[in-house]
């Protein structure tokens, strides 16, 4: 542990930033990949009994089954974890390479960001329903929620700092501007903040009641 937290602290700003980013890509996919493979394991018990009782079922407001039993958790016949076992290794893999000092290429790392900028997305429609439509909440589809920001912003970071998105010049050299200020990092916690505090607020009462 040791040697990783000193392998982090490089000397070198720039060379510095990409191993935190990579830092954060690989805890951020490993985090979501447990999360999905619980998620998958837990949709096959409700598959085989819809009233099976789930370790994350503590109340109404808490409850993994009641989110996992809504049409929105199989948008596209199968449970959305499966995803999340398809996407994370992928992103696992990037971060890997990346902490081997390997460039990408450029057409690689631009997929990789169309591909996590609609898994981003689709993470907070699912939140969405969760939040206002269901009124449940499922611990592990939130760590999916907060993990995929944590990435997709990590990823985002990278690919604006090296120019993989292949943006006009005018607003690359803006975006490039903003993330040396680490104005997306203030984003990113911002984001979180407003989540953490929306839960707060709405079912705050009863979250443990």
């Amino acid at each position: 542990m040791i040697k990783f937290i000193n392998f982090l602290k490089h000397k070198n700003q720039d060379l510095r930033d990409d191993r935190h980013i990579f830092a954060n890509m690989l805890i951020g996919a490993i985090l979501s990949l447990v999360a999905s493979l619980v998620l998958s394991i837990e949709a096959i018990h409700l598959a085989q009994n819809p009233n099976a009782v789930l370790s994350c079922s503590i109340n109404s407001v808490i409850n993994c089954a009641t989110v996992s039993l809504h049409p929105s958790a199989s948008i596209f016949g199968f449970p959305n974890s499966f995803l999340g076992l398809i996407a994370e290794p992928v992103v696992i893999t990037v971060a890997i390479i990346g902490f081997a000092g390997v460039v990408m290429p450029r057409g690689f790392m631009f997929a990789a960001q169309i591909g996590y900028t609609i898994g981003f997305i689709f993470a907070y429609v699912l939140l969405y329903f969760s939040f206002f439509i269901i009124r449940a909440l499922c611990p592990w589809c939130l760590l999916v929620t907060l993990t995929t920001t944590l990435v997709f912003f990590s990823m985002t970071r990278y690919n604006i700092k090296y120019n993989n998105l292949y943006l006009p010049k005018k607003l690359q050299k803006q975006l490039k501007r903003l993330v040396d200020s680490n104005y997306d990092r203030l984003l990113m916690w911002t984001l979180i903040v407003i989540i953490i505090s929306g839960i707060i607020v709405k079912y705050g009462a009863d979250l443990f009641n």
